[in-house]
């Protein structure tokens, strides 16, 4: 038996190198099942889709695949792969990260959180509502572990004004009824234990604990420790919750535009601006069906600390408020630097707003038509921060000879540009655009659409509910870049056989990607937040369950209400009809024909 355990560690700790020598043979079959380019397509696909769920090579190294296979196995030309990994999407994505990376360098995300945290107050219902915001808020721009990485160390500053040492908590909770001598010595023992407050603060807490038996000690102990636990689990929460609400927020939403361009090269439906109308009131729903679950689950919105112990509680929250007030004072004024950033970061947003919102005419049409995307946009905007000074500029220096002759300093250098982009994110997009184009051309995607008609007899709106829920459970095991960029295909060829608008299918499965809280491993601020120590794998199952089954119903709402008006869900539209009819091919424009389409 030691020897058979033994042997199984050995097979554990090769268990990647196994798999990447394993799969490969295994899924040889598949090779043999379907016509060749399509089965050698599959294979590709299937390899990769293996490589990302179990992360038996780096992400961004599996991401390169298409490159090596495509090409020597005859499903596309080395020219036609390796663009697909530098589209405009990819200098959207770019950035988006770009003007993030200045935002974090001159800390002005760190004021912004602090600020609306002192002004939210921090009653817990409300400073989870105050958290819940500000980290929605950032990570539309920032990336959602960044955010989450800064906001949980405020919070924990926060949650230690208002409830003290977090170890005195937990060994408050384990108190027991006992004789009142025996109960006052242990009372005494656990209260000089406190190690983050001053001597003034251990005082108070003796003063406090005067009168109270082992069991209100104990009630209020847990009811605290909940309030702890809402609080940190609703900052990875709204993290994720946030990046749907930009198309740079997230990278399944650049996933989703940059496969409409491939697919249907004729829709123009989705771009910053009119996503930002659909997905931002979603986001606000959700985030407000999200802030009323946490709050309920975790005591936030249970007043009876605050009416029971009113001087108690006036007390904490007071010293609460003063470390808010303290760490935003030091930040100081507004530096030029600070004012600089943020009126770039207003532009940025602006134009990326007005471009071509669609419900009204944009700024683009002073340009000629089709010249102009986001990601000109974007790039334009974001090379200014690299020679614009962080400094006021001064004439008095051009004039007084005796001031040191020291070079200016920009907004951002590149060093820390380069350091702060996830380089492996911008290959993953690729790598996701590379294997659309592969089942595209190589008519992989239509095969597999052919094999989906029995899901024909589904309703529309219930497939949407279906399509979210299943992403949605299949993220919480894998990243959600790969798995908008596995399953996105085949939804655009399911709609196409139904005969429903693809949008109508492949917007809540992009969204779905985003809502993965059930598990620490399904996303980075997950891991952050359950990495502090204070929260259990069944906290985030318990609120992680119910908060998928809430962001799939404001997902189905939001689709069949503004998104269905605004998009024109209800009908088939023009643009999509090419894709699978040969009646595009009398058309001078298109240069190459495949069996299922016509690539122009």
């Amino acid at each position: 038996m030691e020897a058979v355990l033994a042997f199984a560690k050995k097979l554990w700790c090769v268990r990647k190198q196994l798999l990447i020598i394993l799969t490969p043979l295994l899924l040889l079959p598949v090779l043999f099942a379907l016509p060749p380019k399509e089965g050698k397509c599959l294979y590709v696909v299937l390899l990769m889709a293996v490589f990302w769920c179990t992360e038996a090579l780096p992400l961004a190294v599996t991401a390169l695949l298409p490159i090596c296979l495509f090409p020597t196995m005859g499903i596309l030309p080395s020219k036609t792969v390796c663009p697909r990994y530098f589209l405009e999407t990819n200098f959207l994505f770019f950035s988006g990260l770009v003007m993030a990376s200045a935002i974090e360098e001159w800390n002005l995300h760190r004021r912004i959180a602090l600020k609306v945290l002192l002004i939210v107050g921090v009653k817990p219902a409300w400073l989870i509502m105050g958290m819940m915001i500000t980290s929605s808020f950032l990570s539309m721009w920032l990336s959602n572990t960044a955010t989450t990485a800064m906001m949980l160390p405020i919070a924990n500053a926060i949650l230690e004004s208002l409830f003290g040492d977090l170890q005195k908590l937990k060994e408050n909770c384990k108190l027991q009824d006992e004789p009142d001598g025996l109960s006052q010595v242990k009372l005494h023992s656990l209260t000089s234990e406190k190690q983050m407050l001053t001597i003034d603060d251990r005082r108070d807490g003796l003063e406090q604990s005067d009168g109270r038996t082992p069991a209100e000690i104990r009630a209020e102990s847990e009811y605290q420790m909940k309030v702890w636990k809402g609080f940190l689990i609703c900052i990875p929460y709204a993290a994720s919750i946030g990046g749907t609400a930009t198309l740079t927020g997230t990278a399944p939403n650049l996933i989703l535009v940059g496969q409409l361009k491939s697919y249907f090269p004729d829709c123009d439906l989705i771009n910053f601006g009119s996503w930002f109308v659909f997905a931002f009131p979603l986001m606000v729903l959700f985030l407000l069906l999200g802030w009323i679950w946490i709050s309920f689950l975790y005591g936030g919105l249970n007043t009876r600390l605050c009416v029971r112990k009113q001087d108690q509680r006036a007390a904490a929250e007071a010293k609460a408020t003063a470390i808010i007030e303290e760490d935003y004072k030091k930040l100081g004024p507004i530096n030029f630097a600070e004012g600089s950033i943020a009126f770039f970061f207003i532009v940025f947003a602006i134009l990326l707003f007005t471009r071509d919102p669609k419900f009204f005419p944009g700024w683009s049409i002073f340009f000629q038509k089709g010249y102009v995307s986001d990601a000109v946009t974007g790039v334009v905007i974001v090379s200014i921060l690299f020679f614009f000074p962080s400094q006021r500029p001064s004439l008095n220096w051009w004039f007084d000879f005796r001031s040191p002759n020291t070079q200016y300093v920009p907004l951002l250098s590149w060093k820390k540009a380069q350091d702060c982009v996830p380089w492996n994110i911008i290959l993953l997009l690729g790598g996701g655009f590379a294997m659309a184009k592969g089942c595209e051309e190589s008519g992989l995607a239509s095969w597999i659409g052919k094999h989906l008609h029995p899901l024909a007899g589904v309703p529309p709106g219930v497939a949407v509910i279906l399509i979210t829920a299943f992403v949605a459970c299949f993220t919480e095991f894998a990243s959600n870049t790969a798995t908008i960029i596995i399953f996105l295909p085949v939804i655009a060829e399911l709609a196409l056989h139904v005969h429903v608008n693809p949008l109508y299918f492949m917007i809540p499965a992009t969204v779905g990607c985003s809502f993965a809280f059930m598990l620490p491993v399904s996303t980075p601020p997950n891991s952050i937040a359950f990495a502090s120590g204070h929260l259990m794998v069944k906290d985030m199952v318990k609120t992680g369950f119910v908060m998928n089954i809430l962001g799939i119903l404001a997902v189905s709402l939001a689709m069949n209400t503004w998104g269905m008006h605004m998009f024109s869900l209800s009908t088939f539209p023009a643009w999509a009809r090419p894709h699978n009819t040969t009646s595009a091919v009398t058309d001078p424009r298109n240069l190459t024909v495949t069996n299922f389409n016509v690539t122009v």
